[in-house]
């Protein structure tokens, strides 16, 4: 089938990262896509070589009606976080047989996903009156879309952490080891970074003074914590962090500025972290399959309404875990998150990390277990296919 991809690339790279990713999917199982987009300038790190089966198109293009008129839309028609396709190409979906239209909505774990997955709103005004559009929601349950995972994805994940991680961190410039523990850190700017740091570096330090009174040989023996910071926001933190002199135990805690990675690649980094906070919809999902300890750093709103999100999430992903556990992490998500315990109350401080350094501890055995119980769901861009093909 032939899909045609609408999506405006609102801020930042939530938007065309999931699009992006829906489109490699689709042409990974077949399919042929067309990505329209009003800017695709991201695309050239983020997907810089391509995939066979996916064109990318200007926006601008479905818009004219000169240049429109010579377009026939493909079998179905995406339209991306309400996006609402131009009229011109609109118009050119009116044929006897006219495609099927799935708005594809942002990712939630609220209760309304479940009531709203589905349904189809008629239209009956407009070059596209006639016609009908159907909502579908990616969620985390079975009366929702699924989540986008793409055929072969743990057994990928599972030769690259036996034979490829370290080898590949080199590459990037990171001199890793075995023994070191390695964080990732992907976020908006009102991080509270720098108090993250000085918890990682003082519990570096810790751990060292905890093996041996001789610090610099127990780093040797233990490893060392290495924050690898994604461009932007991430590295210019870090970087004022630095630059404060709080930096005080290099030896201990390295920080290592990455450069932009394609999607592929980004997916490696979650790999191959101990810990990753990650921002947007794209990379919370690819944090979820790589099974680490994380935290979500959701994008802020002026209303607030994203600490219901993010509690709707944590609830979700945190759902039989030790109480304990559940408390410590959703404490961690909130702090990150600069979320009060009360409207209009002070952000608390920064609490203790939860215990992201044992792989084998409760933090990453719950990750892994959540992580198994979303991989027993259908993805999807199974689901979507099956949606589409019985729309009518």
């Amino acid at each position: 089938m032939l899909w045609d991809v609408f999506c405006r690339v609102i801020d930042n790279f939530g938007d065309i990262g999931v699009c992006w990713r829906l489109c490699a999917d689709l042409s990974a199982r077949g399919h042929t896509a067309r990505l329209w987009v009003d800017d695709a300038s991201a695309l050239a790190w983020m997907a810089p070589q391509g995939a066979r089966g996916v064109e990318v198109r200007a926006w601008a293009e479905a818009e004219s009606p000169e240049t429109a008129a010579a377009i026939t839309s493909g079998d179905v028609v995406i339209e991306a976080f309400g996006c609402n396709p131009p009229d011109a190409f609109l118009a050119r979906m009116q044929r006897p047989k006219p495609p099927a239209w799935v708005n594809l909505e942002y990712l939630s774990a609220e209760d309304y996903v479940e009531r709203s997955h589905g349904l189809a709103s008629p239209v009956f005004s407009g070059p596209a009156a006639g016609l009908r559009k159907r909502f579908f929601y990616p969620g985390f349950t079975p009366a929702t879309g699924g989540l986008l995972r793409e055929p072969g994805l743990m057994a990928r994940q599972a030769d690259f952490l036996a034979h490829q991680r370290l080898p590949w961190l080199r590459g990037l410039g990171v001199p890793a080891s075995e023994a070191d523990r390695l964080v990732s850190v992907f976020c908006y700017a009102g991080a509270p970074l720098g108090d993250w740091l000085d918890a990682l570096q003082a519990e570096a330090l810790q751990t060292a003074c905890d093996a041996t009174a001789d610090t610099d040989t127990a780093i040797s023996t233990a490893g060392i914590t290495r924050v690898l910071l994604t461009p932007g926001h991430a590295t210019s933190l870090a970087q004022a962090w630095a630059a404060q002199g709080r930096h005080a135990a290099p030896q201990a805690l390295a920080l290592h500025p990455l450069p932009a990675l394609p999607q592929t690649e980004f997916d490696l980094l979650l790999w191959a972290c101990h810990l990753n906070i990650v921002r947007g919809e794209d990379s919370a999902v690819r944090a979820l399959w790589a099974g680490r300890p994380h935290v979500w750093h959701i994008y802020p709103q002026d209303d607030g309404v994203h600490a219901d999100k993010l509690d709707a999430f944590m609830a979700r992903w945190m759902h039989g875990w030790p109480a304990a556990l559940r408390d410590e992490v959703q404490r961690c998500w909130r702090h990150f998150n600069q979320i009060p315990p009360e409207l209009g109350t002070t952000p608390p401080p920064c609490p203790r990390l939860a215990d992201w350094r044992n792989a084998n501890g409760a933090w990453a055995q719950a990750s892994r277990d959540a992580r198994a119980a979303w991989l027993a769901q259908t993805d999807l861009v199974t689901q979507l296919t099956h949606f589409v093909a019985g729309s009518g």
